[in-house]
């Protein structure tokens, strides 16, 4: 028994594939809640950088209190060794593009 065909020809066949492939990418974005850039491509998205900055600080705040709570959990040895000298390094830059982004 043969199979019946979904699609007319291959050109139809890669046209279906190029939508999905487009619907994937878009998809989770909208899952996130971010409002979609203008159809005009020379107008700017304001919203949406504004919702993609807001959750860039909201990701950088929980980093930088999950990072500070593996610091705090650790011993007295620990905390004054060079690891814990390089993760508070690493927490002030945290804390700088966290002032940054809410500036």
């Amino acid at each position: 028994m043969s199979q019946q065909l979904i699609y007319a020809n291959r050109a139809a066949q890669q046209a279906a594939y190029r939508v999905r492939q487009l619907q994937s990418v878009k998809d989770p974005l909208s899952l996130k809640g971010l409002p979609p850039m203008p159809v005009i491509s020379l107008m700017p998205g304001h919203a949406r950088w504004s919702a993609l900055t807001a959750q860039g600080s909201q990701f950088l705040q929980m980093a930088l209190e999950e990072m500070q709570s593996y610091h705090d959990n650790r011993s007295e040895a620990w905390q004054d060794g060079p690891k814990a000298e390089e993760l508070q390094a690493k927490m002030e830059c945290l804390e700088n593009a966290l002032a940054q982004l809410q500036e």
